[in-house]
């Protein structure tokens, strides 16, 4: 089995992908639909959309999630896991709209057997 590293990615919720389509001149597509559904055509393992229902990114104010609608800064994040090499490849493919997003790649530790 090949070890396991987790990627991060966090981003406003306002953030937008380039658009790729004559209809994307007029409504960029969503940075996070955008990137899991090129996650699921690379193959990554898992990729989880999580709820953020607090949270700040560098340089913005506190935001918080409310029924009624989050702020475009509301941060979310993008969480991927597989191997390292195909996230890096992940990274290096978006690398032109990753521009706004930080991220935090990280080794997984799977517990020994006995």
């Amino acid at each position: 089995m090949q070890d396991l590293a987790a990627l991060r990615l966090y981003f406003p919720l306002s953030a937008k992908a380039r658009g790729t389509r004559f209809w994307h001149r007029f409504t960029a597509p969503n940075l996070a639909s955008h990137l899991l559904a090129y996650a699921r055509r690379l193959g990554v393992k898992q990729a989880i959309l999580h709820h953020v229902d607090a949270g700040y990114l560098p340089g913005e104010r506190v935001s918080h999630h409310s029924l009624e609608g989050s702020a475009l800064r509301h941060p979310q994040c993008l969480e991927l896991i597989d191997t390292e090499p195909t996230l890096r490849k992940f990274l290096k493919d978006h690398e032109h709209e990753l521009h706004k997003v930080h991220a935090v790649l990280f080794r997984c530790e799977l517990p020994l057997k006995p």
